[in-house]
């Protein structure tokens, strides 16, 4: 059975976020402890969300549903969407005009979208391994965040993914290696698969590397800190503020290192003008101990 939120129902690509007569976005269904909950993050790259969509319909663990946070895409993006609807349980779709990039903001109404009791976050351009949403599962516990990692792919390597329609997320160790030797990844650690046990509790205070391309976090924990901080616009810094905002409120960090990495295509580097305001206001977070978010989730 396929459900779609109220603003992929309601709304068009054109519109404001929600319904079509203004109505804010509110979740639609009950929360289910069992769920999970993957929020991907997109904006007009339709060629690296389908290779997305395609690795997250082949996952062993079938338990949760999708919901896209478009920050702005055209049509092209809702009628991608459209089309992965009836290979999963659920795939909603989320999306308000393109202002600047607003990430926060279009992260917290897809949340107010979801369903699950656990939240992973994941980049529109990061392409999940066939056990991510079941390693996530095995690790996901009250009181703690999972942090995962990823390997970038080289610019040649991703036209060659995209264009040839290739699954890397299915590739053997070996050609990994290969990769590697080419130049085509940065690291290959990541993809090793290792039961590190508790030692995952060990990340300690650690924040400014986390990024919220792959990033597990129960709604429990979420709504404590109020979501994502919309005061956050532009490139840059909303998800360490996330993060740290966790953190002060008593939720604990876990390592998803050697067993949840995804695989992030090449992009050319985002525009960083707004850099130096989020810097502030991160620094102005961390000073003042703050767990809530100025513009969170309650402000919609």
């Amino acid at each position: 059975m396929t459900l779609r939120s109220q603003s992929a129902e309601q709304s068009s690509p054109h519109q404001t976020a929600g319904t079509a007569d203004g109505i804010k976005p509110q979740l639609q269904c009950g929360i289910q402890r069992a769920l999970i909950s993957v929020i991907i993050t997109t904006y007009n790259r339709t060629d690296a969300l389908n290779a997305v969509l395609r690795a997250l319909a082949a996952q062993t663990d079938r338990g949760f549903e999708v919901v896209v946070a478009d920050d702005g895409s055209d049509q092209q993006t809702a009628q991608l969407i459209e089309a992965w609807s009836p290979s999963f349980v659920r795939l909603g779709h989320v999306w308000h005009e393109h202002r600047n990039f607003r990430a926060a903001e279009i992260r917290n109404r897809a949340i107010l979208q979801s369903c699950g009791e656990l939240c992973v976050f994941l980049d529109g351009d990061c392409i999940p391994r066939p056990n991510f949403i079941q390693v996530h599962r095995r690790l996901a516990e009250p009181g703690w965040f999972v942090a995962g990692n990823r390997v970038l792919l080289s610019r040649q390597l991703t036209e060659r993914i995209l264009a040839d329609h290739l699954e890397p997320e299915r590739w053997a160790l070996r050609q990994w290696v290969e990769a590697r030797l080419r130049g085509d990844i940065n690291r290959l650690q990541p993809l090793l698969s290792l039961p590190l046990g508790p030692l995952r509790r060990l990340g300690g205070a650690a924040w400014r590397s986390i990024r919220s391309a792959n990033l597990a976090i129960g709604r429990a924990d979420l709504l404590r800190v109020d979501g994502f901080d919309a005061a956050f616009s532009g490139w840059g810094r909303e998800d360490s503020d996330l993060v740290l905002r966790l953190m002060h409120s008593g939720t604990q960090r876990k390592d998803g290192r050697f067993a949840t990495a995804v695989l992030h295509l090449w992009h050319a580097e985002n525009d960083r003008s707004r850099l130096p305001v989020n810097d502030l206001l991160l620094h102005a977070a961390f000073r003042d101990g703050r767990t809530k978010a100025q513009i969170g989730l309650s402000s919609l």
